[in-house]
């Protein structure tokens, strides 16, 4: 039997074998560019199971109150994983944070296909990054207890 649209109804479609055909004509016809493959690939490698994830608390772009006459400044962030709060200021020039409560900590900063650059806190938490992420990044903490990873954000 037909539908009216000269494919059969019911039963005799296979749904899997329509499926792959269908997959293999997009790929042929609408490739995934490589590079996009490329950072699906790393993004998914970037996985820590056993991280807790930082909830974005504040955004200065979204939260700050404007101040006239005040041209480029700094975008301020803070993350927020249980006792953990991770403030962060974004500037051209790179990062500077602080992880409370204060302690020695690693920060990593995951900006994309480039490599995760780590950055090192001291004793009072404090850390910098001296390379502004340049796309979306996220920052993975790391104490001897604890491992933190934010959500990932655009410049």
């Amino acid at each position: 039997m037909s539908d009216g649209t000269g494919l059969p109804e019911g039963p005799d479609i296979d749904d899997e074998l329509l499926e792959e055909e269908l997959r293999q004509a997009a790929a042929v016809l609408d490739p995934v560019p490589a590079a996009l493959l490329q950072s699906a690939v790393d993004a998914f490698a970037l996985v820590d199971l056993d991280a807790r994830v930082a909830e974005l608390t504040f955004d200065s772009l979204a939260d700050a109150i404007p101040v006239r006459g005040a041209a480029d400044t700094a975008r301020m962030l803070t993350f927020t994983a249980g006792e953990v709060t991770l403030d962060v200021e974004v500037t051209e020039e790179g990062l500077i944070g602080q992880v409370l409560p204060p302690g020695p900590a690693r920060i990593e900063v995951l900006d994309g296909p480039r490599p995760a650059a780590s950055v090192t806190a001291d004793d009072m938490g404090r850390f910098t990054a001296e390379t502004a992420p340049s796309g979306p990044f996220a920052l993975r903490l790391r104490t001897d207890d604890d491992v933190v990873v934010t959500e990932w954000l655009r410049v």
